[in-house]
């Protein structure tokens, strides 16, 4: 893998009126790498992943892709950039089949101006069999038969389908079964081996510790530390997340009293 980052954060500032929500914040996410974004209620998490697939401009810093500084103007630039963000809720259509919703708003037209089924039926499944998929009978199920596990493969697998970079999963595991859980960790592991960069929202620290490569911590706003997984243990990343910092770890005493946010 190349040494340049897939997506780079460095001083990244949004406020909304007199309320600063995020604070200088440096962030990195490489290719064939899960890293998890990790903070408590409020910290900025939700406003940091909208910022980076265009729903919030921010008001200074930059968003470098691949070396190379890039402005965001909306979701749309994000996209063409190759962002894709899975959100919690999935926004995945229940009264339409796993093709159907793998292609929404993107489908595949023949020559006479027609929804070309076959091809967009063998798309994705070869995104479902890439990931090495095993838990969806048939690609023509409606999404509303589905389980919790199965509505988050299918969402997967979209950004596997439209070649993303940098592929955003919004609390995956939340409300799911442990066997559930297992899968949809095996599947975020099997999609950073095919070179994507991913970040994991998470407030499960048993799924960040099993699954990430890194690990950033927002408290306040502010990123308190971006760290390799294999170098710190749970209870510091927990204390990260509580108070800003661990020992010589994450922010200064003053910024993570919040005196200086």
């Amino acid at each position: 893998m190349t040494s340049v980052p897939t997506l780079e954060l460095r001083g990244v500032d949004k406020s909304f009126g007199p309320v600063h929500v995020l604070s200088s914040v440096n962030l990195t996410a490489k290719a064939g790498e899960v890293t998890a974004l990790v903070g408590d209620n409020g910290a900025g998490k939700t406003t940091l992943v909208k910022c980076i697939g265009g729903i919030y401009r921010v008001d200074a810093g930059e968003l470098i892709f691949d070396g190379t500084p890039r402005t965001v103007n909306g979701p749309r630039d994000a996209a063409l950039l190759g962002v894709e963000i899975v959100y919690q809720d999935l926004a995945l259509a229940d009264n339409l089949d796993i093709v159907q919703n793998m292609f929404l708003g993107r489908e595949e037209i023949t020559r006479v101006r027609t929804l070309d089924e076959n091809s967009m039926e063998k798309l994705a499944r070869q995104a479902l069999d890439s990931l090495s998929v095993r838990t969806v009978r048939s690609v023509r199920q409606h999404v509303a038969s589905l389980s919790g596990g199965q509505r988050q493969t299918v969402a997967i697998a979209k950004s596997v389908l439209w070649q993303s970079k940098v592929v955003i999963l919004d609390e995956p595991t939340a409300a799911l079964g442990v066997a559930q859980t297992g899968q949809v960790l095996d599947l975020v592991r099997r999609l950073a081996e095919q070179g994507v960069a991913v970040i994991l929202v998470s407030h499960n620290m048993n799924d960040v510790m099993k699954v990430a490569d890194s690990i950033g911590v927002l408290f306040l706003g502010r990123m308190a530390a971006q760290v390799r997984r294999k170098d710190v243990t749970q209870t510091q990343v927990v204390e990260l997340i509580t108070a800003g910092r661990s020992g010589d770890l994450g922010l200064s005493p003053e910024e993570s009293s919040g005196a200086a946010v």
